[in-house]
Protein backbone atom coordinates (compact mmCIF):
# COMPACT_ATOMS: atom_id res chain seq x y z
CA UNK A 1 0.00 0.00 0.00
CA UNK A 2 1.27 3.48 -1.13
CA UNK A 3 0.17 6.94 -0.28
CA UNK A 4 0.16 10.23 -1.66
CA UNK A 5 -0.75 13.35 -0.45
CA UNK A 6 -1.00 15.64 -3.28
CA UNK A 7 0.15 19.34 -1.46
CA UNK A 8 -0.50 22.72 -2.84
CA UNK A 9 2.04 25.27 -1.58
CA UNK A 10 0.85 27.91 0.27
CA UNK A 11 -1.14 31.52 -0.83
CA UNK A 12 2.18 33.40 -1.71
CA UNK A 13 2.84 36.96 -2.06
CA UNK A 14 2.01 39.03 -5.27
CA UNK A 15 3.21 42.73 -3.90
CA UNK A 16 6.34 42.68 -6.14
CA UNK A 17 5.60 42.76 -9.45
CA UNK A 18 9.49 42.52 -10.56
CA UNK A 19 9.73 39.33 -8.44
CA UNK A 20 9.55 36.42 -11.22
CA UNK A 21 6.77 33.44 -10.58
CA UNK A 22 9.19 31.24 -9.47
CA UNK A 23 10.50 33.66 -6.62
CA UNK A 24 7.47 34.13 -5.39
CA UNK A 25 7.35 33.82 -1.20
CA UNK A 26 4.50 32.99 0.85
CA UNK A 27 2.26 36.22 1.79
CA UNK A 28 0.59 36.29 5.53
CA UNK A 29 -2.33 34.33 5.03
CA UNK A 30 0.33 31.04 3.30
CA UNK A 31 2.35 31.69 6.89
CA UNK A 32 -0.67 30.96 8.84
CA UNK A 33 -2.25 28.39 6.59
CA UNK A 34 1.21 25.99 5.97
CA UNK A 35 1.55 25.13 9.81
CA UNK A 36 -1.84 24.94 9.67
CA UNK A 37 -2.17 21.94 7.69
CA UNK A 38 1.51 20.60 9.05
CA UNK A 39 -0.55 20.34 12.62
CA UNK A 40 -3.75 19.09 10.92
CA UNK A 41 -1.78 16.32 9.22
CA UNK A 42 0.44 15.89 12.56
CA UNK A 43 -2.77 15.19 14.82
CA UNK A 44 -4.80 12.91 11.92
CA UNK A 45 -1.14 10.58 12.44
CA UNK A 46 0.11 11.63 9.01
CA UNK A 47 3.90 11.17 8.85
CA UNK A 48 5.92 11.17 5.83
CA UNK A 49 8.67 9.12 4.87
CA UNK A 50 9.62 11.30 2.05
CA UNK A 51 8.93 14.79 1.00
CA UNK A 52 9.28 16.14 -2.25
CA UNK A 53 8.52 19.65 -3.38
CA UNK A 54 9.12 22.11 -6.73
CA UNK A 55 12.19 24.12 -6.18
CA UNK A 56 9.99 27.56 -6.59
CA UNK A 57 10.19 29.79 -3.66
CA UNK A 58 6.77 29.26 -2.50
CA UNK A 59 6.60 25.50 -2.28
CA UNK A 60 10.28 25.29 -0.39
CA UNK A 61 8.39 27.70 2.16
CA UNK A 62 5.66 25.55 2.24
CA UNK A 63 7.62 22.12 2.23
CA UNK A 64 9.77 23.70 5.31
CA UNK A 65 7.06 24.68 6.94
CA UNK A 66 4.80 21.61 6.66
CA UNK A 67 7.71 19.55 7.48
CA UNK A 68 8.70 20.64 10.30
CA UNK A 69 5.10 20.80 11.56
CA UNK A 70 4.96 17.22 10.94
CA UNK A 71 8.00 16.18 12.74
CA UNK A 72 9.88 15.52 9.17
CA UNK A 73 13.82 15.59 9.84
CA UNK A 74 14.94 13.70 6.51
CA UNK A 75 16.28 16.40 3.69
CA UNK A 76 13.47 17.58 1.50
CA UNK A 77 13.99 16.81 -2.15
CA UNK A 78 13.64 19.37 -4.33
CA UNK A 79 12.27 18.25 -8.11
CA UNK A 80 12.66 20.85 -10.70
CA UNK A 81 9.72 18.75 -13.11
CA UNK A 82 7.24 19.46 -10.55
CA UNK A 83 7.15 22.88 -11.15
CA UNK A 84 4.81 23.61 -14.22
CA UNK A 85 4.84 19.92 -15.26
CA UNK A 86 2.02 18.48 -17.69
CA UNK A 87 0.18 15.07 -16.63
CA UNK A 88 2.76 12.72 -18.24
CA UNK A 89 5.86 14.84 -16.09
CA UNK A 90 3.57 14.81 -13.04
CA UNK A 91 2.92 10.70 -12.96
CA UNK A 92 6.85 10.03 -13.81
CA UNK A 93 7.75 11.68 -10.30
CA UNK A 94 4.74 9.55 -8.60
CA UNK A 95 6.55 6.47 -10.29
CA UNK A 96 9.94 7.07 -9.47
CA UNK A 97 9.44 7.50 -5.98
CA UNK A 98 11.63 4.78 -4.42
CA UNK A 99 9.66 2.18 -3.22
CA UNK A 100 11.62 2.38 0.11
CA UNK A 101 9.09 5.18 0.48
CA UNK A 102 5.34 4.12 1.52
CA UNK A 103 4.20 7.57 2.55
CA UNK A 104 5.22 10.76 0.37
CA UNK A 105 4.08 14.17 0.22
CA UNK A 106 3.96 15.75 -3.24
CA UNK A 107 4.40 19.41 -2.58
CA UNK A 108 3.57 21.36 -5.94
CA UNK A 109 1.26 23.92 -8.08
CA UNK A 110 -1.85 24.10 -9.74
CA UNK A 111 -2.98 23.12 -12.32
CA UNK A 112 -0.64 20.22 -12.61
CA UNK A 113 -2.04 18.69 -8.98
CA UNK A 114 -5.57 19.19 -9.76
CA UNK A 115 -5.02 17.51 -13.12
CA UNK A 116 -3.21 14.56 -11.60
CA UNK A 117 -6.05 14.33 -8.87
CA UNK A 118 -8.44 14.63 -11.29
CA UNK A 119 -6.98 11.89 -13.64
CA UNK A 120 -6.47 9.31 -10.80
CA UNK A 121 -9.69 9.47 -8.69
CA UNK A 122 -11.99 11.89 -10.48
CA UNK A 123 -11.09 14.86 -7.98
CA UNK A 124 -12.80 17.48 -9.32
CA UNK A 125 -12.72 20.62 -7.40
CA UNK A 126 -10.39 22.95 -7.24
CA UNK A 127 -7.03 22.11 -4.65
CA UNK A 128 -6.75 25.50 -3.16
CA UNK A 129 -3.54 27.16 -1.96
CA UNK A 130 -2.35 25.06 1.57
CA UNK A 131 -5.14 22.26 0.22
CA UNK A 132 -4.60 18.73 0.44
CA UNK A 133 -5.56 15.57 -1.38
CA UNK A 134 -4.58 11.64 -0.10
CA UNK A 135 -4.71 9.07 -2.18
CA UNK A 136 -4.21 5.50 -1.46
CA UNK A 137 -2.80 3.01 -4.02
CA UNK A 138 -3.33 -0.24 -3.65
CA UNK A 139 0.26 -1.76 -4.84
CA UNK A 140 3.54 -2.45 -3.60
CA UNK A 141 5.66 -0.07 -5.96
CA UNK A 142 5.15 3.23 -7.14
CA UNK A 143 5.72 2.14 -10.30
CA UNK A 144 2.29 0.10 -10.13
CA UNK A 145 0.32 3.26 -8.81
CA UNK A 146 -2.35 4.22 -11.61
CA UNK A 147 -6.22 4.96 -12.14
CA UNK A 148 -6.91 1.48 -11.47
CA UNK A 149 -5.42 0.69 -8.06
CA UNK A 150 -5.96 4.73 -6.58
CA UNK A 151 -8.44 5.84 -4.20
CA UNK A 152 -9.62 9.13 -2.65
CA UNK A 153 -8.98 8.91 1.24
CA UNK A 154 -9.49 12.78 2.15
CA UNK A 155 -9.66 16.77 1.21
CA UNK A 156 -8.43 19.05 3.51
CA UNK A 157 -8.00 23.04 3.24
CA UNK A 158 -8.22 25.62 5.78
CA UNK A 159 -11.07 27.30 4.89
CA UNK A 160 -12.70 24.09 6.02
CA UNK A 161 -11.32 25.00 9.25
CA UNK A 162 -11.74 28.68 9.52
CA UNK A 163 -13.01 29.08 12.94
CA UNK A 164 -10.21 26.84 14.26
CA UNK A 165 -7.61 28.91 12.47
CA UNK A 166 -9.14 32.42 13.74
CA UNK A 167 -9.17 30.57 16.84
CA UNK A 168 -5.23 30.56 16.92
Amino acid sequence: MKKLFLIRHAKSDWSNPTLDDFDRPLNERGKTNAPFIGDLLREKGVFPDVIISSPAYRARETARIIANEVLYHNEIMFNEQIYEADLRTILEVVSFIDDEYDTAFLIGHNPSLNILAFYLVDFNDNLPTSGVIEIEFDCDSWRESSKKNSKLISFEYPKKYKDKILDN
